[in-house]
């Protein structure tokens, strides 16, 4: 039977169960609920719409592919770049004058207990059952001003790579002995490069240059402008290596060549350490002559200081007082 789309919706069952304003639809019955009907389902009314905004002109406006993007001016960021590079500075700077103070500061710790107790030697470094105890003190951090640390603890790295050079050059010779017995005087004269330059290259220019940083002396800067003068020449001395010197430079390895390769190789590694150490050597007196010159010191400045030294010392007191005593004597003795 076709559908009759008039007679439906006089259908009775239609019309029961059509949703009126009178009925409550399932959103808002509850079957628990009890006593009064449900009341009438009511749509909730609807809020006010906000006003709509007008579209700004850079929302818009969209980007094309091959536009770049504006991420700030170029002012702006070298603006930013140099006050970063300002902040560093004086970050720098605070810094070094915190380490400064710090040493200072235990520079006056030392001074204060320098009445009552005086410094601990801690150099050379011992262990503490050794008969033989330290003789010096050092301490760069402390008793050297921040400008001249960097250029004194490279001295102190030179002397200490002097001392290894010859150790290496002792082996080397050693091996030219045992390949060539010739080689006699040669490794002789290693022994005593090694026991006589190892000490008096510390005490002859390297604390006098100590001594010159740590309380401007410019005659402490004079005796280690001589004496390590001399010292380069020896440097270069080593590294031409003359055979028969007890050196294992260029012309005593050349030497080696034709009778052993491997201790010639040996020999070539150790001139060329002496190389470099003359090298190294010669830049650091002409870098520690022109912090001499900024200093103000001069000649002058030195034979003040050597004579105050001499003048100052108990010792030369006592001689110049017995020999004044000694001449009045034998002039009131004389007729």
């Amino acid at each position: 039977m076709p559908w009759d789309k008039s007679a439906a919706p006089e259908d009775p069952a239609v019309i029961q169960h059509r949703p009126s304003p009178q009925y409550a639809t399932l959103d808002v019955y509850n079957p628990f609920e009890t006593g009064e009907p449900a009341p009438a389902y009511a749509s909730p009314a609807p809020g006010p719409l906000p006003p709509p905004s007008a579209p700004t002109l850079q929302s818009s406006r969209k980007l094309s592919p091959t536009e770049p993007k504006n991420y700030g001016s170029y002012s702006n960021q070298a603006s930013a770049a140099a006050a970063t590079a300002e902040l560093l500075k004086k970050q720098e700077e605070l810094n070094r004058k915190a380490e400064e103070l710090d040493r200072r500061e235990r520079e006056l710790q030392h001074a204060a207990l320098g009445g009552t107790a005086t410094r601990q030697k801690n150099w050379p470094p011992l262990p503490s059952f050794c008969p033989v105890q330290p003789c010096f003190f050092q301490d760069i951090s402390m008793e050297i001003p921040q400008e001249f640390q960097k250029t004194v603890s490279t001295m102190y790295y030179l002397w200490m790579c002097s001392t290894l050079a010859l150790l290496l050059n002792f082996l080397a010779c050693l091996a030219s002995f045992c390949v060539e017995t010739n080689n006699g005087s040669g490794f002789g004269l290693s022994i005593l490069w090694i026991l006589l330059f190892t000490p008096c290259s510390f005490v002859c220019w390297y604390r006098p240059m100590y001594k010159a940083f740590r309380s401007d002396s410019s005659f402490n800067f004079f005796v280690f402008f001589f004496i390590f003068f001399a010292q380069n020449v020896l440097y270069v001395l080593q590294a031409i290596g003359i055979p028969g010197w007890g050196f294992s430079g260029w012309i005593s390895a050349l030497v080696v060549l034709k009778v052993n390769t491997a201790v010639a190789v040996l020999m070539l590694l150790v001139a060329l350490f002496f190389t470099g150490i003359a090298v190294l050597g010669i830049v650091m007196l002409k870098r520690i002559h022109s912090l001499y010159r900024r200093t103000g010191a001069s000649f002058q400045k030195a034979q003040q200081e050597f004579a105050a030294g001499v003048f100052s010392n108990p010792a030369v007191r006592t001689a110049a007082a017995n020999a004044a005593a000694g001449a009045a004597e034998n002039a009131f003795r004389a007729p």
